[in-house]
């Protein structure tokens, strides 16, 4: 069973190496991180996970995210990923121990989930592609792989481009 910290507790450099195996060089040309362009992931949502000996085998990040509707207004969601693991070992439950932790942590039905990766494998936490068919991404991505987890997905906008938030692109509130 590995053991599961902040994110936060790991020097920034181990991270990047672990993302550079896992991934390779070219990782930053990825659409994800276009998505989550010019945001910090979230410490409080973002774990790594030591292998039996205390070195660093895996790490998750969350990304504040939001998906633009057609009129330009953000709907804040969360983005799960990377969910890096070192390719020696892979298949041996680090990734799947990191998205259980991260989950955990997030208020069920707070904010949507969002993700990048295979449905056969995100698909046990819920995740599914049903409700993201017209969603866009700012670079090239599979449809079948733009995922979502949601309470209630009948109030995500159907249409609508992923890309960062900051609170700032939230509308002015009016107060009632």
């Amino acid at each position: 069973m590995p053991t599961i910290l902040p994110l936060s507790a790991v020097p920034g450099e181990m991270v990047e190496q672990v993302l550079d195996e896992a991934f390779g060089p070219q990782r930053h040309a990825r659409t994800a991180y276009r998505i989550r362009d010019g945001v910090e992931w979230l410490a409080a949502l973002s774990f790594a996970a030591l292998d039996d000996d205390e070195y660093l085998a895996a790490t998750i990040q969350i990304w504040p995210v939001a998906l633009f509707d057609p009129d330009g207004r953000p709907h804040p969601m969360l983005m799960v990923g990377p969910v890096a693991v070192l390719p020696q070992l892979q298949g041996q439950g680090y990734g799947k121990a990191l998205v259980t932790a991260s989950l955990a942590e997030m208020n069920k039905g707070a904010l949507p989930q969002v993700l990048i990766g295979d449905a056969s494998y995100y698909g046990a936490w819920g995740f599914t592609a049903e409700h993201t068919r017209e969603w866009h991404c700012p670079g090239p991505y599979d449809q079948e792989r733009l995922l979502v987890r949601y309470d209630n997905p009948a109030v995500l906008p159907p249409k609508g481009m992923l890309g960062p938030w900051r609170p700032a692109d939230m509308p002015p509130q009016t107060p009632r």
